[in-house]
């Protein structure tokens, strides 16, 4: 999975690629993921060409979650569809990220 990667005010956004986030390319998602986690303490997954995420999708972005905190590093989410963020709410995932509409308020987040 090639995932673009933008710098900017010292934060990483990082476009996930796909519509759908399943089972059938979860693992990418995590393997094409772990350098820039590895680069980079403030991360901004941006979320909006996605319309579909399974528990093995949710299971890969909180993956990377616990790579940036093994790091001393943070991952924040934005640009959510509507159909994603249900399915984050379904298994309570929305507690344990910072979710949020665009990716200013992302990065202000970050530095503030």
């Amino acid at each position: 999975m090639d995932i673009p990667v933008e710098i900017s005010h010292g934060v990483t956004f990082a476009e996930v690629p796909v519509k759908e986030l399943d089972a059938s390319n979860a693992g990418d998602l995590k393997a094409a993921m772990t350098p820039i986690l590895e680069r980079s303490a403030k991360v901004v997954l941006d979320l909006r060409q996605m319309q579909f995420v399974d528990s093995s999708g949710l299971g890969a972005i909180l993956s990377c979650l616990r790579q940036a905190a093994a790091r001393s590093g943070d991952l924040k989410l934005c640009s959510m569809s509507r159909q994603v963020r249900t399915a984050f709410e379904l298994v309570r995932m929305h507690r344990v990220f910072d979710i949020f509409e665009t990716r200013d308020e992302a990065m202000h987040a970050f530095n503030s």
